[in-house]
């Protein structure tokens, strides 16, 4: 038996061989007798107010079964707190079928419930609905001057506010030796994961419901529906083991769960609810943003003046607020600063955290007009970033708990090849097509969260692991299987580990990079406190010889438990169960993090990417023919699994910067290409060479298990890159994502 650590090691996913050949079951895959299914009716108009719910016709049709809509639907919480979720920004949560008010173009209305799913869809189409039309805005632009600050709620604890202004910013910025200043235009995009928005839930005799439901939290949508529809919390349990991607999406209820539980509640009946692909057009998506950027630099460039601005969307009845504009006094020690962040309310559904939400918005600019300034100085991007590398956060005046990020810089531009950078735009070319170098610098937050988990030790010699968390597609399920593996000496084949079940331990939301400091910390800590226990199980055993032993006197490995001082003493593990009458020796760890520890330290992930691009010269075509990314987050638990969640990044990061936004015609009020045919995203053709590098960073206060997330952190400097590549590639500096080629020609 092998006895070397599995943390470090590149272990492929332990589901893959289910999904590659499609026997994994997700939450639309779901069948049982008697199944209902659902379509949902959305409002074509943008605002205003239902006047009339024509639905005779549809329920004509032989085979459906009932229409609901707000005339018709049951008793429901009228409090806004029971409709509030884990991620629920300051405001009035939306209620479904509320009232007859049209908040927003898409907005949900009725439910069609039929034997089949062609005909549900068929009869939605034949329900008619009178409206009264009411004005509306959705522009952000034109609506600036209705900007306002964000309101404060639970949110701002894990998204805070701006920092207070230091020094006096005009007056250093207006005496800077050089100055930059520019506007930043980010367009709305749409989570578009592979797997649909779905909900399957189970009517069971009892009056019970089991749902296998598409989301980032089982317990967040358990609690929102036994609060909403006035149920046990134990009479709901919701179940998603396998997740086609989220990317955010799934980290609130998304509306087809309330729909398709309340048909099931009313008709007693499993309801299954999917929405289209246009549907998943109507709930969240990462908000248009305008940025404002003046920075200011001495002759040596050593950044003196940080100023910057941002305007972002939401909705008419929550405060969806992101960390835009607070990277860059993070990243550079300026001694004058100013940092703005406003929202303007539109007739729009809620924005929706989409992968490294505010980060991958907020660093373009920065980074964008970091390099411009390298420019105007005269001194090339990375080492500008070296003249201004912080050691400290100067923003809170806080040490960070681990930075290695210069060493990104140092061995990503080794690797890369950045010496052979030509400095002058428009100077390097590979036959017609323009050559250009960009980097950019990467910063997302370490978070941890409360967690739970169970541990238990079998007769047959598996460690049973069990949490709520789901896996969506990151590799939770192989990562946290290493770490208790690790934690009891055993093969990997010996754990077990159960989750994205909502009756498991407690679990937060799958988001924001905190997964495994947050659920892989709690397991450890239930492994470390079962090993206690079989410790004392085996010195209660007659003639043990773990009689006067204590924890530091014993090792775990191969299913054993040996003495130190002579490893020819040892005990079977399963030994000690079947002494224990063949009962399981089980532990429950609830792991909460040290905040007033945490509190005194910034905690940050940290990249570097560089990128080349070939930009057609006659017809503005861009390419990003290679990218490295080079990361610090703290000890990487399987590096397999790490690089793919950093290559996700950097594919997004090609979509967000070349191909990816979703088009609103504002006179309307609503998106006009809702569906993968023209809400354009990266395909095989334009992906060529991508790199990534982990640096070694030793990690020692946001967990004992020296980790940090790098979920984000792939997609917040590619982007940047990409645009600082362009502008050397052809000297014109686009600041407006997606970058179409019509605006390099």
């Amino acid at each position: 038996m092998s006895t070397q650590p599995l943390i470090g090691q590149s272990v492929s996913r332990l589901e893959g061989h289910l999904k590659v050949t499609g026997k994994a079951k997700y939450a639309g895959d779901y069948i049982t007798s008697g199944l209902l299914y659902g379509y949902i009716v959305n409002s074509t108009i943008t605002k205003g107010k239902i006047i009339a719910i024509h639905t005779e016709e549809a329920k004509a049709l032989t085979g459906v079964i009932e229409v609901f809509s707000h005339e018709n639907k049951p008793s429901l919480a009228w409090l806004d707190l029971k409709y509030a979720d884990m991620d629920a920004p300051p405001g009035t949560v939306f209620k479904p079928l509320h009232n007859g008010d049209i908040l927003y173009n898409g907005q949900p209305i009725a439910l069609v419930v039929a034997e089949t799913f062609e005909l549900a869809r068929y009869a939605a189409s034949l329900v008619k609905i009178d409206y009264e039309e009411e004005h509306f805005e959705t522009n952000l632009k034109n609506n600036l001057d209705k900007a306002r600050a964000p309101k404060v709620g639970l949110a701002t604890l894990l998204k805070p506010l701006p920092p207070k202004p230091v020094g006096d910013f005009e007056k250093a910025f207006n005496q800077s030796y050089a100055q930059v200043e520019a506007e930043y235009c980010h367009g709305t995009e749409h989570h578009n994961p592979l797997e649909l928005f779905a909900t399957t839930t189970i009517y069971e005799k009892d009056g019970k419901l089991t749902i296998y439901d598409k989301t980032q939290g089982t317990v967040n949508c358990q609690v929102y529906v036994a609060n909403v529809f006035g149920l046990s919390f134990k009479d709901v349990r919701v179940i998603s083991p396998y997740v086609g991607g989220a990317f955010g999406s799934g980290l609130r209820p998304q509306y087809q769960l309330f729909f398709s539980v309340l048909a099931a509640l009313q008709l007693k009946r499993s309801v299954k609810v999917v929405l289209e692909r246009h549907q998943m057009f109507t709930f969240g998506h990462r908000p248009p943003t305008i940025q404002y950027t003046r920075f200011g630099a001495d002759k040596n460039g050593k950044v003196n003046a940080l100023n910057h601005s941002a305007f972002a969307e939401t909705s008419q009845f929550e405060d969806y607020t992101e960390v835009v504009v607070n990277w860059s006094h993070m990243l550079y020690p300026a001694e004058n600063t100013l940092m703005e962040y406003k929202l303007v309310s539109l007739d729009v559904y809620s924005p929706l955290d989409m992968r490294a939400p505010g980060g991958s918005t907020g660093i373009h600019a920065i980074e964008s007009s970091m390099d411009e300034l390298a420019y105007k100085l005269n001194i090339d991007p990375l080492e500008l970033r070296l003249i201004n590398y912080a050691d400290k956060d100067v923003s809170v005046d806080r040490p960070y708990s681990s930075k290695e990020l210069k060493e990104c810089y140092l061995k990503g531009a080794e690797k890369f090849g950045w010496a052979n950078r030509n400095p002058q735009p428009r100077s390097m070319k590979r036959g017609n097509k323009l050559i250009g170098y960009g980097m950019a610098t990467g910063i997302w937050e370490a978070n941890r969260l409360p967690a739970r988990a169970e541990v238990a030790f079998t007769k047959q010699g598996k460690l049973q692991v069990k949490s709520a968390v789901t896996d969506i597609g990151t590799g939770t399920l192989t990562v946290i299987s290493q770490i208790a593996a690790d934690e009891l000496g055993l093969l990997l084949g010996d754990v077990n580990f159960s989750y994205g079940d909502s009756k498991m331990p407690f679990a937060p939301i799958q988001g924001g990079s905190f997964t495994i400091a947050s659920v892989g910390t709690a397991v450890r800590e239930a492994c470390k406190a079962l090993r206690k226990k079989l410790l004392k199980k085996a010195q209660k055993m007659e003639g043990s010889a773990f009689a006067n032993a204590s924890m530091d006197d014993v090792v775990f490995r191969e299913g054993s438990m040996y003495r130190k001082d002579d490893p020819s003493i040892f005990v079977k593990l399963t030994t000690v169960i079947d002494a224990n009458k063949g009962r399981p020796v089980k532990t429950t760890n609830f792991a909460v993090p040290n905040v007033f520890k945490l509190k005194k330290y910034s905690r940050a992930t940290h990249s570097a990417a560089f990128v080349e691009v070939e930009v057609d010269e006659e017809l503005g075509v861009v390419n990003v023919t290679r990218a490295l990314t080079v990361v610090a987050a703290g000890r990487i638990i399987n590096p397999k699994t790490a690089r793919s969640q950093i290559l996700g990044g950097m594919v997004w990061s090609i979509s967000k910067a070349l191909r990816e936004e979703t088009i609103s015609d504002f006179n309307l009020g609503k998106y006009m290409n809702p569906n993968l045919a023209e809400y354009h995203i990266p395909v095989h053709a334009d992906i060529h060479e991508l790199d990534v590098m982990f640096v070694e960073e030793k990690e020692e206060i946001l967990n004992e298990l020296g980790i940090k997330g790098v979920g984000e952190i792939g997609l917040v400097a590619m982007p940047p890159a990409i645009a600082n590549a362009i502008y050397h590639a052809t000297g014109k500096r686009i600041n407006q994502f997606p970058i179409h080629l019509e605006a390099l020609l």
